[in-house]
């Protein structure tokens, strides 16, 4: 079949089976997001820490300030349903990276609490691709028509 047709059958979906209360969680999502980007751009040295002790210790300082950056824009964008979809992508990489190539043992984790928001942050992206941003979004009224703005 057609990916874009694939697409739109699953946009479709997401939004007959969207529920209001998913919107609060991805807004919260998304402040969560832009926190962690504050935090890591306003404490740039531990990120280059994580990094140096990861798996991957080449990884150069240019991926810090895009992993600070992408949390903080991205955060903003999800928070208020802006191209959610494609924040979300940005995101991705960042929190698989957390998950699966970060020691736990060190950096920010102490005794497993940030590998467990890791976590729940990556399954929580991984939900929101898949539902999109929702009715309470910038998206949304983009979409829809200014008539119908009112309900």
């Amino acid at each position: 079949m057609n990916l874009t047709h694939d697409m739109h059958r699953v946009e479709r979906w997401a939004d007959t089976h969207h529920p209001i209360w998913i919107d609060f969680i991805r807004m919260g999502l998304g402040i969560f997001l832009m926190v962690k980007g504050i935090m890591f751009l306003g404490d740039s040295e531990a990120l280059y820490a994580i990094m140096r002790k990861s798996q991957f210790p080449w990884v150069s300082i240019g991926l810090a300030h895009y992993v600070g950056f992408a949390h903080l824009v991205g955060g903003l964008f999800i928070a208020i349903g802006l191209i959610t979809r494609v924040a979300i992508l940005f995101q991705l990489p960042i929190l698989l990276g957390a998950v699966f190539f970060i020691n736990p043992e060190r950096g920010f984790y102490s005794e497993n609490a940030e590998l467990w928001s890791s976590i729940i942050v990556l399954v929580l992206l991984i939900v929101f691709l898949i539902y999109g941003s929702g009715k309470f979004s910038v998206d949304r009224l983009i979409r829809k028509p200014k008539k119908d703005w009112l309900y």
